[in-house]
């Protein structure tokens, strides 16, 4: 009996002393909780307001790293006078993806192409439209004016010019002679739809055929087309849609383009589209 209590207790004894050792090296072997995937915050429309990390100036743009609410974002606006430390908040903009600046030899994961500071933050006027310096092609402001080469369409009523000359200055006019059968398969809508779904489709992709009545080349990296199909009202200038893209159609060239349909969308500097197709692909 003495026996065996002497082997039970140095069975518990040696029982207890392993456990915290056994316990650690299952603590080492046990893999991490999974975490969750970071959610890229959503640039596009936002203003952003923070500090100024870092900043260069290059071929007529300011390149700021903003520490911000959404977390260090690279902005480039026209050239204007910014230090580090210095409080700014950068108007709304357009993002773009794996941007590659040739002058600075260096590439931007993620870029916010904005208008500009806002008043209140910025200690000097931008230069000039026309004194701003071109990378990659226009500045912002400069290219998008450009987009006014095409003329006004006659039926442009006083209260879309004020709330956005810009924009509206760059409507192609209604040919009458465009009819282009809307494309075929799923998620394809004619213009006149696209206007007329605008609020259902917001930040949906879409698919639509039309005729290209104009490009703006390389406005922020992109081609801005006005592709008309023949639908859509020309006295509320529904009629004439604007698609951006890396591609470069033929103008004057029939081309089904899929991309996302966005509502609303301000670029700033009088640059607001009821709808507008973005970084859309272009079928022909």
């Amino acid at each position: 009996m003495l026996s065996f209590r002497k082997v039970f207790t140095r069975s518990a004894l040696a029982l207890l002393l392993t456990s915290p050792m056994l316990a650690a090296a299952e603590d080492k072997l046990a893999p991490p909780p999974a975490q969750a995937a970071p959610v890229a915050p959503v640039l596009d429309g936002a203003a952003l307001k923070g500090t100024v990390v870092e900043t260069m100036n290059s071929s007529g743009y300011t390149y700021l790293l903003v520490d911000a609410a959404q977390g260090k974002i690279w902005v480039a606006i026209p050239e204007t006078p910014v230090k580090v430390g210095q409080a700014v908040t950068c108007t709304p903009g357009m993002t773009m993806k794996n941007f590659a600046s040739k002058t600075l030899n260096r590439s931007f994961e993620t870029i916010v192409f904005s208008p500009g500071l806002d008043q209140g933050t910025s200690p000097a006027p931008s230069p000039p439209v026309a004194a701003q310096a071109k990378e990659g092609g226009a500045g912002f402001s400069e290219a998008l004016q450009a987009e006014k080469g095409a003329g006004r369409t006659g039926a442009v009523n006083d209260a879309a010019m004020e709330k956005s000359a810009g924009s509206v200055g760059a409507i192609v006019p209604s040919a009458t002679d465009v009819n282009v059968n809307k494309a075929p398969g799923p998620d394809s809508y004619s213009v006149a739809e696209c206007f007329d779904q605008a609020k259902e489709l917001n930040s949906k992709s879409v698919r639509v055929r039309g005729k290209v009545m104009k490009i703006s080349r390389m406005i922020m990296g992109k081609n801005w087309l006005h592709i008309q199909d023949g639908t859509g009202n020309p006295l509320n200038n529904q009629h004439d849609l604007v698609v951006t893209t890396e591609d470069e159609p033929t103008e004057g060239t029939v081309v089904t383009v899929a991309g996302v349909l966005s509502a609303n969308r301000d670029f700033g500097a009088g640059y607001k589209y009821e709808v507008i197709i973005e970084n859309a692909k272009v079928e022909k």
